[in-house]
């Protein structure tokens, strides 16, 4: 990561350190995500929510996305397939509260060969209203084609058809191979 790019992570961050500050963050992790590591996450978070008095469809909005956005972490991970690269399996994982919504926020390093496809598949599902993802997702389900992933093409349209809103998503440069891929899913509270 050369001093232009880590000013622009930094500025990143920074933002949306600022953004974020609106909200409570209830969960922020960086470190190899497991399957253990979802569960405990999906239960830490399940306790607070039930210790809020969150209604029991935000709760499960809130859990789906949890999961299929750590899911998508390990997938995009594998990519890697070098068990020694510096962040290979690593992610960070965010879950934080405002006074209208949730958001989860994953990121995690992904090849730039990698990135025009997802972005493709990012738009597209943006570009959809709720019949248009159903659509896609049906079609998605027999074909198994939007992505060489599959899976992660499908998780990504099925946050959107959870949450009824718009993937925001970045991609900030690490080196000449690499990017920090980081999304940002949000779920109304009051649904």
């Amino acid at each position: 990561m050369d001093n232009k790019n880590v000013k622009g992570f930094l500025e990143f961050v920074y933002d949306f350190y600022k953004s974020m500050k609106a909200h409570e963050i209830s969960l922020v992790y960086e470190g190899e995500i497991t399957h253990q590591i979802t569960k405990a996450f999906t239960s830490l978070t399940e306790s607070n929510m039930a210790k809020e008095e969150e209604s029991n469809s935000v709760q499960k909005k809130v859990f789906h996305v949890m999961v299929e956005c750590l899911q998508n972490i390990s997938k995009h991970a594998d990519n890697f397939g070098s068990e020694d690269f510096l962040f290979a399996g690593r992610g960070i994982f965010m879950v934080s509260k405002g006074e209208e919504e949730y958001n989860v926020t994953t990121g995690n390093v992904i090849e730039n060969s990698k990135i025009e496809e997802l972005s493709k598949i990012l738009d597209q599902i943006n570009s959809l209203d709720k019949e248009g993802l159903k659509l896609l997702y049906k079609n998605q389900m027999k074909e198994g084609r939007l992505s060489e992933k599959g899976g992660a093409g499908l998780g990504f349209i099925d946050i959107a058809r959870k949450t009824g809103r718009k993937l925001e998503y970045h991609f900030l440069p690490i080196d000449n191979e690499s990017h920090f891929f980081i999304l940002t899913s949000t779920i109304d509270r009051n649904a």
